[in-house]
């Protein structure tokens, strides 16, 4: 008998591993529907869909591991980061997916909402609040949408020696900001960031991606909470910020 291991769970969804099968459970059958297509178009490699039978989506095993995790040292090198760099410059250069990403307006007003119940609730110092507010500025500003991952944490690039072997869950991809996704697989390493750019292979603003990071990580604190997450490696990201 396989065993059944819980990847991920609480109220929206659930993710669970039997033997080299991901069985995905999504009561947003909208975003399901994201997900397989998004696979379907990106051109790199993604996980294989195995079945899909609502509300379970069936996915196969990437080989390798993932290339870290937000607070702990990555132990992938330095060409496998820029390999990851490489890839997400291919999605990036890719025809546009036919759905909307959010918009520029929606994450300025769920940030304002964000940094409000922080500070309403003493979860972060205030005065690191408004540090990491004004630093996240910089990333409200009108960008040329590219085909965007939209959630590219570290988890989520497999890396198998300096080579990528897939990147998984695609349910937040659409039409969106490149460095939003470049910092977010920098998010917690910004050592690994130069990696990432040269493997890129553009000029991108450096500036924009750290309001990135200070935006995603004001944005993410709560849901982590409510949702059984420690919420410390995000926290440690704004507390660093000078």
């Amino acid at each position: 008998m396989e065993e059944v291991k819980v990847v991920v769970a609480h109220d929206e969804r659930a993710t669970l591993r039997v033997g080299d099968v991901f069985l995905k459970v999504d009561a947003d059958q909208a975003r399901i529907d994201v997900e397989v297509e998004a696979m379907a178009l990106a051109p790199i490699p993604t996980p294989e869909v195995l079945w899909r039978k609502p509300p379970v989506l069936a996915l196969a095993a990437l080989p390798g591991a993932a290339l870290g995790r937000l607070a702990e040292p990555s132990p992938a090198s330095s060409a496998a980061w820029a390999a990851a760099g490489a890839a997400v410059r291919r999605l990036h250069d890719a025809p546009l997916p036919p759905w909307p990403g959010r918009s520029l307006e929606k994450f300025a007003s769920h940030l304002d909402g964000e940094c409000a119940w922080l500070v309403a609730n003493g979860v972060i110092p205030a005065d690191v609040v408004r540090r990491n507010r004004r630093v996240a500025e910089a990333a409200l500003r009108p960008w040329t949408p590219v085909f965007a991952h939209g959630d590219l944490q570290i988890t989520h690039v497999f890396v198998e020696g300096d080579e990528i072997t897939g990147v998984i869950d695609w349910s937040e991809a659409g039409q969106g900001d490149a460095l939003f996704d470049l910092a977010t697989l920098t998010l917690g390493h910004p050592e690994r960031l130069d990696d990432v750019v040269a493997g890129y292979g553009a000029d991108v603003d450096l500036e924009v991606i750290r309001a990135w990071w200070s935006l995603r990580s004001l944005s993410a604190v709560r849901w982590l909470a409510e949702h059984g997450f420690d919420p410390a490696p995000e926290i440690a990201v704004l507390r660093s910020v000078r």
